[in-house]
């Protein structure tokens, strides 16, 4: 079972109290009624799918009942990050890609830890 940490009650919470509900940061069309068929299905309908980092929109149901995203490694099922509606993250594959293991360069054990849980330093 995941322990997540939602940014905004601040507190590590175990899975069932979260509904992921998809990739994260889509960009709505500016002008949709411009879109062709093929281009407002894919943004309806298709999502990246990768191995590796991928970002994720969750809901806390059961808590604050507020959206978020976390940065997820796909492979290894590790949340690297969590964050709130509206910030950019921190982590993105090709920071992860330079060491393998989704920290910094320079970063302590004790910021990585914080860093797993979805503490924002």
């Amino acid at each position: 079972m995941f322990l997540i940490y939602c940014p905004y009650c601040q507190e590590l919470r175990e899975e069932p109290e979260f509904h992921a509900k998809g990739q994260a940061h889509i960009a709505r069309p500016q002008d949709p009624e411009a879109c062709s068929d093929e281009e407002w299905g894919d943004y309806l309908f298709f999502r990246d799918n990768p191995r590796g980092i991928h970002h994720e929109l969750w809901v806390h149901a059961i808590g604050c009942r507020k959206f978020f995203n976390i940065t997820r490694d796909t492979v290894s099922y590790e949340i690297l990050e969590t964050y709130p509606m509206g910030e950019q993250p921190r982590i993105t594959a090709d920071r992860v890609a330079v060491d393998g293991t989704g920290r910094e360069p320079g970063r302590t054990t004790s910021e990585t830890s914080a860093q797993q849980k979805g503490v924002r330093a």
